[in-house]
């Protein structure tokens, strides 16, 4: 309620009550989903994800890689599993290793059943050296909060100073590769559909910071339109801002609130 409140300022606390009430929902659905996962088949993931290929056909008809930028709308496990079966070539997703092993090992087969490679984050350069000649499309959960606050982009997200990676567009600009936005959407429960936005297809032609500005924007944007979409159970805006960030300030149009 307090990420709420602070997201959605103008809304009643009726209103942001209802939101509340459909998160819940939204992420019990993707818990029962994800244990589902450990056993379906790819024809009912084919059934139950579908998405938008057409920007990743045209780069991938071009010999490039791709990189896809997400948040944590629901359900990202699902679309985890459902990618591989939707786009051509490797796709990889980065991600955060559990500490129990166990269920780092269930996460990990339920993750690359359909054929996804799953790189830890923690170790990005190493484990991506294995497939920097081929043709991939890396899937980057890029609002995930960075350990170096000192490092970190950061900018105004729903009038809120907040620090973003800067892995993503780094890694998106040392090779030029075309960055395409992601977001999920329920056409009823259980069953959801990928659409996608372009970019940028030349990272590198943008000024510093500028693809994480846009990010972040896009991903107001989609929070606003299905606010009870997005993982709010988590503490968005736990970093406070300090004067010593201020190189990292990257929104030229806004100051810190």
């Amino acid at each position: 309620m307090e990420n709420l409140k602070t997201a959605f300022p103008n809304k009643t606390e009726s209103e942001r009550k209802k939101i509340a009430r459909q998160f819940y929902h939204n992420f019990i659905d993707n818990f029962i989903e994800a244990v589902k996962l450990i056993s379906a088949k790819p024809s009912w993931i084919a059934d139950h994800y579908s998405m938008d290929t057409e920007l990743f056909d045209r780069f991938y008809a071009q010999g490039r890689k791709t990189q896809m930028h997400l948040g944590h709308m629901f359900n990202w496990e699902l679309a985890s599993v459902g990618v591989p079966l939707c786009l051509k070539g490797k796709i990889i997703t980065a991600y955060i290793p559990v500490g129990s092993q166990a269920l780092d090992k269930i996460f990990f087969n339920m993750r690359s059943k359909t054929g996804c490679i799953p790189v830890p984050a923690t170790d990005m350069t190493r484990a991506m050296m294995p497939y920097r000649n081929t043709i991939y499309m890396l899937a980057l959960v890029a609002d995930q909060a960075p350990g170096n606050l000192k490092r970190a982009y950061w900018l105004n997200f729903f009038g809120q100073p907040t620090p973003f990676m800067r892995g993503p567009e780094k890694g998106a600009q040392a090779g030029n590769i075309p960055v395409i936005f992601i977001n999920f959407y329920k056409n009823r429960r259980g069953y959801y559909y990928g659409k996608t936005r372009l970019a940028s297809d030349n990272p590198q032609s943008l000024p510093d910071g500028e693809l994480t500005r846009i990010y972040a924007r896009y991903l107001e944007e989609v929070i606003t339109e299905n606010p009870e979409m997005y993982l709010w159970s988590h503490k968005r805006w736990k970093h406070g801002w300090k004067e010593e960030y201020g190189k990292m300030w990257i929104d030229k149009t806004e100051s810190p609130s």
